[in-house]
C-alpha cells in the first residue's frame, strides 16, 4: 500500500495540507457568499436612496409650506389680539362716558315721576 510505504510526519504532512486546502475552499466559498451579499445590499442602498432624494424634497417643501402658513397665522392671532384690545379699551371708555350720565338721567327721571306723583296727589282728602 502507498500509505505503508510513508513515515508517520509525511502523513501528517499530507492530512494537514489536505485540511488546509479544505479551509481554503470554505473561506473561497464564504467570501463569495459575502461578496454577493454585499452586491445586493449595495443594489437595496441604491433603490432606497433612489426613492428616499425625491421624497425628502417633498418634504422639504411641505415644511417650508407649513413655515409659511404658520407665519400667516401668527400675523392673524397678533391682529385677532389687536382687535380684542381695541375693543376691550373701547368697551372701558364707552363704560366710564356714558355711565355717569345714564344714572344721572335715570335719577333725573325718577325723581320726575315723583314730583309728577305728588303733583298727581289728592291734598286734604279731594281729587
Amino acid at each position: 500500500m502507498i500509505l505503508g510505504d510513508l513515515s508517520g510526519a509525511e502523513v501528517a504532512a499530507i492530512l494537514g495540507s489536505a485540511l488546509g486546502a479544505l479551509l481554503v475552499a470554505a473561506f473561497f466559498f464564504a467570501f463569495v457568499s459575502l461578496v454577493r451579499t454585499l452586491r445586493t445590499l449595495l443594489a437595496a442602498i441604491e433603490d432606497l436612496r433612489r426613492e428616499v432624494l425625491p421624497l425628502a424634497g417633498q418634504w422639504r417643501q411641505t415644511v417650508e409650506v407649513a413655515n409659511g402658513e404658520l407665519t400667516r397665522l401668527d400675523g392673524v392671532i397678533t391682529t385677532a389680539e389687536s382687535v380684542g384690545s381695541t375693543v376691550d379699551s373701547a368697551s372701558r371708555l364707552a363704560y366710564l362716558a356714558l355711565s355717569n350720565p345714564v344714572i344721572k338721567a335715570l335719577a333725573f327721571g325718577s325723581g320726575t315721576a315723583r314730583a309728577v306723583r305728588a303733583f298727581r296727589r289728592p291734598r286734604d282728602g279731594r281729587r
